[in-house]
């Protein structure tokens, strides 16, 4: 008896079916993305040098596990709303309670002598819990930079009037690649001068764990 050859896999036919599988696949699949925060670091400074930072120039921020948000400055601490977290950031940061060397030439505050020096001095300074929400842990941060973004907008459009900018709408005009290279050349030395005026001293600590 004759024996039958055993049929042959068209394996090209194979071939077809996974790829089109996989285009399937990557047509259909969604790809969450994660909402985060847009912050150019400074660079890193080539040499470290230990510095002696006064506490009324700390602005120290502290988010618990049950997404409290605790504020120390001045030789106090209290429980504050986020909602209220801008403008007491503003009210510390603008301060202005130097004097002598440490006086500020821009600063439009109350000039507590417990509070900050000047805009240099000032310090913002945040530590959250591991369990502490994302969502709690973005809107802290949006405000903290908001209050940053507030202060440099008063001092761009004080020192340039006639460009009828702010300070955020300046640097979004400079990032446009529509806008000519003579144009952006003059922005960037204004944007730097405010950064300089109003620099963003903000600390972030290691997540804690309760």
């Amino acid at each position: 008896m004759a024996k039958r050859a055993a049929p042959e896999v068209n394996a090209g036919s194979m071939a077809d079916i996974a790829f089109l599988l996989l285009i399937f696949f990557l047509v259909t699949t969604t790809i969450e993305t994660d909402s985060g925060l847009n912050r150019k670091l400074p660079p890193m400074e080539e040499t470290e040098q230990d510095v002696i930072i006064k506490e009324k120039n700390i602005f120290q921020l502290e988010v618990n596990r049950n997404n409290q948000l605790f504020l120390k400055t001045g030789g106090e601490e209290k429980v504050i709303e986020i909602k209220d977290l801008r403008a007491a950031a503003v009210d510390f940061l603008d301060n202005g309670g130097g004097t002598g060397e440490d006086a500020c030439k821009y600063c439009q505050g109350k000039k507590n002598p417990r509070s900050s020096d000047n805009f240099d001095k000032a310090i913002i300074s945040l530590q959250n819990d591991r369990a502490t929400k994302y969502d709690t842990y973005i809107a802290v941060q949006n405000e903290i930079i908001a209050a940053y973004n507030e202060l440099r907008n008063r001092e761009f459009k004080r020192t340039y009037p006639s460009l009828n900018l702010s300070f955020v709408e300046a640097e979004k005009a400079y990032a446009d690649p529509r806008t000519s290279s003579d144009t952006k050349e003059k922005l960037k030395s204004k944007l730097e001068e405010i950064k300089l005026r109003v620099p963003q001293k903000f600390s972030e600590a290691e997540p804690k764990s309760n």
